[in-house]
């Protein structure tokens, strides 16, 4: 995970659409110590999850009729728009067109020719997230879909992502990297086939670090959550563990292992 000297097409922002804020904004302060910090009142209740005084994520409500709570991980372009036109000509669906965002930089939301949702971050006085690659902040980015090679040959044609093949637990893995920098130290995220984890259907799922990840997912139980996939070691990986929020909200821990 490259920090937060954000390359095209790295992960520079996170946030939760989430049909109870209030709960969720207790629910995550109870795991992992964030606050939520309102932008103020002309934003809908959009808002900031900060740690230390630094935001690590972000909180909003859902508008959307049927609309599902749900982390949305969002990759920087320096050219939303020429990023959304790609979008289209390679078989994906643009569900919103770029918005200006108060001069804090250009959004857009997307869909993938597979069904996992993502959004799009040109920025402006904004760049992205404070801090990651910390405890208790955003470590991975992991798309899960039924045809891993198809699905990042669309995401290349966007970014010019690297891949790097590993093979474990009798599965493909695909490790991914920004266009620019050194391969290892510029992977930000992986693609595993859909089953994987827990939950159906393609989706990018972030991972937070977690220091003691069995404390972590045993907080998140008493706070109101669920332990979708229960803790596990992954060989030369770390211990990680799939969970939901109170509203259903898909999210991982991940506590690497010292050789990472």
């Amino acid at each position: 995970m490259p920090g937060t000297e954000f390359a095209d097409g790295a992960p520079n922002w996170l946030d939760l659409g989430s049909p109870d804020t209030g709960a969720a904004t207790a629910f995550y302060g109870a795991v992992f110590g964030w606050r939520f910090v309102s932008v103020g009142p002309d934003t809908g209740g959009y808002g900031f999850f900060q740690l230390d005084g630094k935001t690590v994520a972000a909180l909003g409500p859902l508008t959307e009729e049927g609309a599902r709570p749900a982390w949305m991980i969002h990759f920087k372009t320096d050219d939303v728009r020429a990023t959304v036109r790609a979008v289209a000509t390679a078989g994906g669906t643009v569900r919103m067109e770029p918005v200006d965002v108060m001069g804090e930089g250009w959004l857009a939301q997307a869909t993938d020719p597979r069904g996992a949702e993502f959004a799009l971050w040109q920025p402006g006085r904004t760049t992205g997230l404070d801090i990651t690659f910390a405890p208790d902040t955003l470590l991975w980015a992991e798309l899960h879909t039924p045809e891993p090679a198809a699905d990042i040959a669309f995401y290349q044609g966007l970014f010019g992502w690297r891949v790097q093949e590993q093979q474990t637990g009798g599965m493909t893995y695909r490790v991914l990297s920004t266009r620019e920098g050194e391969q290892r130290t510029s992977a930000f995220g992986g693609a595993a086939p859909t089953g994987l984890g827990a939950g159906d259907g393609p989706r990018w799922v972030p991972y937070f670090h977690a220091v003691d990840v069995d404390a972590k997912a045993e907080a998140a139980r008493s706070a109101g959550g669920t332990v979708l996939m229960p803790v596990d070691d992954v060989p030369d990986v770390g211990r990680i563990a799939w969970l939901a929020d109170p509203s259903g909200a898909v999210f991982a821990l991940l506590q690497p292992d010292p050789r990472m």
